[in-house]
């Protein structure tokens, strides 16, 4: 069995994969203060109470874009694992060839969705959406180039600044508003919340569809991260695929093994 760990900046996204499948996902918060041991005591005490045996795990695989609390993770796994763990970042196997400027910048989740995307879609053109803190989207070709992206606020972190800097607007429950038009502030918030999202990506498909991708119509569009279901009932997404980045790091995991 492997675990792969998708380090947010919010949650640790984790799954356990017995081959290709699947068995167990959880999450943990990210704080930066987290120890060796109790990351190590969360991990076990995870996989004992959904029957996972511990001893059965011979690898993991993380994207982290925490430094801060990589040397803990690492700590965790050998120590309570007998495992050094595989972290993904730039520079080691992936498949793809990487265009940013600097490939060094590109965050391990962006790499794992891209991996996972053209395994799962070969010879297509994809644009990835990940909702998470930030939302992010992603380029890539048919012929497995990276070719870079966009990044915004995500839904949680817009609601809290406009919470942070204005007198009078409250936090809200995120959701799929029934409205367009909201009739309260919350409404309101909630509204510009989730439309703001969809027009955004909306604009980024259709330029990058433009500027780069010969065969727009061939165009396989992927939805990921905590928000992505959301967003189910637009008729967005070719496939909403919620643990796409912990597919990439078993992929990766692999391919550097």
């Amino acid at each position: 069995m492997i675990i792969c760990l998708d380090v947010g900046n919010t949650h640790i996204f984790g799954g356990v994969f017995e081959g290709s499948k699947d068995i167990l996902t959880f999450r943990i918060d990210t704080h930066s203060g987290i120890t060796s041991d109790q990351f190590g005591i969360f991990l076990k005490n995870v996989l004992r109470e959904n029957g996972v045996d511990p001893d059965g795990v011979k690898n993991i695989s993380i994207g982290s874009v925490v430094p801060s609390i990589d040397y803990s993770l690492r700590s965790a796994c050998i120590k309570y694992f007998k495992i050094t763990p595989f972290f993904l970042k730039a520079g080691v196997k992936t498949g793809l060839k990487i265009r940013y400027h600097n490939p060094m910048e590109v965050g391990a989740d962006r790499i794992a969705n891209a991996i996972a995307a053209v395994e799962q879609f070969p010879d297509k053109d994809i644009i990835i959406a990940d909702f998470g803190t930030a939302t992010v989207f992603c380029a890539v070709t048919a012929t497995k180039e990276y070719l870079g992206g966009a990044i915004l606020p995500g839904m949680r972190l817009s609601m809290e600044a406009l919470n942070k800097n204005t007198a009078k607007l409250s936090p809200v429950e995120i959701i799929r508003p029934d409205v367009v038009i909201g009739r309260s502030t919350a409404e309101s918030i909630q509204s510009g919340l989730y439309f703001s999202q969809i027009g955004a990506m909306r604009e980024f498909v259709n330029r990058t569809r433009e500027t780069h991708f010969a065969n727009p119509s061939s165009l396989i569009m992927i939805g990921t991260g905590g928000f992505a279901h959301l967003f189910e009932k637009e008729d967005l997404f070719s496939r909403i695929i919620p643990d796409l980045a912990l597919q990439g790091l078993r992929l990766a995991l692999e391919r550097n093994s």
